[in-house]
């Protein structure tokens, strides 16, 4: 199974960051936003990024005005019917997702695969709403996408080995260390670091120690490059909501179960770096 041509639905940071990637290992990529607005805002995002790489001599100026052409915007799902690899990367609902993947089992080729970025979702229900449960998997990209080198190939139980085969194939060819693991909430990555962001949290709510002394004490007693409550405003605490409840869902463990201080400030838009404000001042 040769992919070639990569469709990427989504209007946030992973979207254009998965677009990047893809785009600098060599496949052309037609990146679908909601409006042709975000979708100039996207490629805006990728060209800076790239700028950004050329004023450390990471690649020249020609390398990233030949990434940026294979990179092409739509506001239009019809115009992803030729990709040999569809990778949504939406909003962490499973309705919406549902939706997008029956409309995208009408429109793209037979034969190409329908892949999710989800990081918690259970890939086998998007499988489901499709005629071509075989060819639908998880390829769980980590923010930022061209910077981490995990990708997470999520098998579902409908899906064929050749499948998971050409993402894993992809993964490697994007430059990336793809890790085969089962369809459960969490995977790996996210299985074991949520318990301890929420923890972290938890912490915090308690006053056990004050917000700069918790991530000072995970970044000087652990050696980690960013503290939890750091890692929360980058993820997105609406995001980080979203992981904790399908984890929570699935496993009843209480770990999973958000802080209500973490419940209070995504209600109160209080979102981490996207919106400017979360345990962090971004402003």
């Amino acid at each position: 199974m040769e992919i070639t041509r990569v469709g990427i639905i989504g209007s946030g940071i992973m979207g254009s960051g998965i677009a990047e990637v893809a785009a600098a290992s060599g496949f052309a990529v037609v990146l679908r936003s909601r409006s042709a607005a975000s979708g100039s805002q996207m490629l805006d995002g990728v060209s800076a990024s790239l700028a950004r790489q050329v004023k450390k001599e990471k690649r020249t100026a020609e390398e990233a005005a030949e990434i940026l052409a294979r990179i092409s915007t739509t506001t239009e799902l019809a115009d992803l019917a030729d990709c040999d690899l569809v990778i949504e990367s939406v909003i962490e609902d499973m309705g919406v997702k549902l939706e997008l993947f029956a409309a995208l089992d009408g429109i793209v080729k037979d034969g190409a695969i329908l892949a999710t970025n989800t990081s918690t979702l259970p890939v086998v229900e998007m499988a489901a709403a499709t005629s071509r449960p075989d060819k639908v998997v998880g390829v769980h990209f980590f923010n930022p996408a061209p910077a981490m080198a995990l990708i997470e190939v999520v098998r579902p139980i409908t899906a064929s080995d050749e499948t998971v085969q050409a993402a894993i194939d992809f993964a490697t060819a994007c430059g990336k260390d793809p890790v085969e693991v089962k369809d459960q909430a969490g995977f790996v990555v996210n299985a074991l670091l949520f318990p301890y962001l929420n923890n972290a949290i938890r912490l915090l709510e308690a006053s056990v120690a004050t917000r700069d002394g918790i991530d000072a004490a995970m970044k000087g007693g652990c050696n980690f490059p960013m503290g939890p409550l750091a890692l929360l405003d980058l993820v997105g605490l609406d995001t980080s909501l979203a992981i904790l409840d399908a984890l929570y869902g699935e496993f009843r463990d209480p770990n999973y179960a958000a802080v209500p201080l973490l419940r209070r400030m995504v209600a109160a838009g209080q979102l981490g770096r996207k919106s400017g404000l979360g345990f962090y001042d971004y402003s």
